[in-house]
């Protein structure tokens, strides 16, 4: 009787746990196997069907494109190649929603399973992915010309763009009509607007797919030095690759948008790594073999290797920060993160002076001693950003100015209790990561693709919150940012833009575009 109550609770287990569960192990991997492999071929479906239909005709989804304007050189190679996808614009709405929906779900999937697939899968996927969406036109929510621009402005026009406005340049540059951002002085960081300045000579459409693949070589190579960081740190490079790679937000609003974060990324996750490898170095050493040379390597390593490393962290960081100035919010906490090793802290120091004083002066003398205008940009408010959606719950019609004052001062705080996080555990990914999340949830202009912010750090960290939060982040921002948004809003007479303050939020942004 014994034997037949255990044979039945065993049974009655093996149910609850599901009909794979009976096939054994063996075919419980290859159904793992399938299921990670569908969401791999769910989710580059899907972006390829995406660039398909933005690419056939001028929609809302393609930005600067008009019914009159959409040359074969902005489309890209795969304009026209599905005439009959995208007739009704409605439509296309529903199509670019639902795909982007399934894509997330896919990616949600994907995070479970394709770690069981060999590793060639997911490298494979992140690639295909990326070279799908570099072939897109350019998507929604562009700023890829604003950027060459900027840059045009300097070299064809001799305009400072960190003094003059572009609508002060000749309307018929090229690029003008191509731009938005008329009535803002240039935001962007110094050294990436000297990198649009390299561009300018190849003309408007070179410059657009130049940049279009730089960018995209910047996010292949994040996603590289993230695989060679969690292997230093130990943990699982295809788990923590498809977490950068994959996020369906990050290829289509961020790479089919062309956007510069992936470069300020790179060089951001370039720093951790460097910090990265002289902690590695030590153990490295022990395990060469060589018990009598180890010990002296290892004393040796923190005036030469190490150091240079570590003053190369630094540096990277400084050049982040150089190229879009978000990344400055990790500075405090990478330090802090290093104050129990003076000499560390000093070397990490020395890298980013030595970076602030080259790039310093590369930017006057482009510039002169002006910067970029990121006050002007700090007072612009989305509908669907965190703090106006709070101000429209505490029945102020959106985000106020004492509101925004309070969130910086919560802003600061994090940071600080961050800092602080990164002082005690003497590592930062964790800490930088939870300041970034603490800087997207207080923005006031907010869009999609910032969640890239947090991403590599979240998938380097040991913080399974931290990866759970950037994951609830993203469904967020589908929600907020989904073309088939503002219907849904209409339907359930939702309109944040219709308060007084929203109308006022909204007319500033239309000054500063036109």
């Amino acid at each position: 009787m014994t034997g037949y109550a255990q044979s039945s609770s065993e049974h009655v287990i093996g149910a609850l746990r599901g009909p794979a569960d009976f096939l054994g192990t063996d075919a419980r991997r290859r159904i793992d196997v399938t299921i990670g492999a569908v969401a791999l071929i769910a989710i580059l479906a899907c972006a390829a069907l995406l660039v398909v239909a933005v690419a056939d005709r001028p929609s809302l989804l393609a930005a600067t494109t008009t019914p009159h304007f959409f040359p074969h050189w902005m489309a890209g190679p795969l304009g026209g190649l599905w005439p009959s996808l995208t007739r009704s614009t409605q439509g296309l709405k529903y199509l670019f929603s639902g795909a982007i929906v399934v894509m997330y779900a896919s990616y949600l999937v994907g995070l479970r399973y394709v770690p069981r697939l060999s590793a060639r899968w997911a490298i494979a996927a992140v690639v295909g992915a990326h070279a799908i969406m570099f072939l897109a036109p350019p998507l929604a929510l562009t700023d890829i010309f604003n950027y060459v621009n900027y840059g045009r402005m300097e070299i064809a026009h001799h305009l400072n763009p960190y003094t003059t406005t572009p609508i002060l340049e000749p309307h018929n540059d090229p690029s003008f009509a191509l731009s938005n951002w008329h009535q803002l002085l240039s935001p962007y960081g110094p050294l990436f607007t000297l990198m649009t300045f390299a561009v300018v000579p190849l003309g408007v459409a070179a410059s657009f797919w130049t940049l279009k693949g730089l960018l995209m070589l910047a996010s292949l190579g994040t996603v590289l030095l993230v695989w060679r960081s969690a292997r230093l740190l130990g943990r699982d490079p295809v788990a923590a690759i498809v977490l950068v790679g994959l996020n369906p937000i990050v290829l289509v609003w961020g790479l089919g948008g062309d956007h510069n974060d992936s470069l300020m990324m790179f060089f951001v996750v370039l720093g951790f790594y460097l910090l990265l490898r002289t902690r590695s170095l030590p153990g490295a050493l022990r395990r060469s073999g060589d018990e009598e040379t180890a010990p002296a390597a290892i004393a040796a390593m923190p005036t030469s290797r190490a150091a240079a490393w570590r003053m190369g962290a630094g540096a990277t960081f400084v050049i982040a920060v150089a190229i879009k100035a978000s990344a400055g919010i990790l500075l405090p906490v990478v330090l802090a993160s290093l104050l129990r090793s003076r000499r560390e802290a000093i070397q990490v120091v020395l890298g980013m002076l030595a970076a602030a004083i080259v790039v310093g002066a590369c930017s006057v003398i482009a510039f002169g001693p002006h910067f970029p205008d990121l006050a002007t940009q700090g007072r612009l408010v989305t509908m669907t950003s965190l703090p106006n959606l709070l101000g429209l719950a505490l029945g102020q019609g959106g985000e106020t100015t004492a509101l925004r004052l309070l969130l910086s001062g919560v802003l600061v705080a994090a940071v600080a209790a961050c800092s602080v996080l990164a002082w005690r555990r003497r590592e930062s990914l964790t800490a930088a990561g939870w300041a970034s999340v603490a800087l997207l949830v207080t923005l006031s202009w907010v869009l999609p693709w910032y969640v890239l912010w947090v991403l590599p750090l979240a998938a380097l960290s040991s913080s399974r919150r931290l990866r759970t939060t950037v994951l609830l982040l993203g469904v967020y921002f589908i929600v907020a940012w989904a073309p088939i948004t503002g219907t849904v809003f209409n339907a359930i007479g939702f309109h944040p833009e219709k308060t007084s303050l929203g109308r006022l939020h909204q007319r500033y942004v239309k000054e500063l575009l036109y």
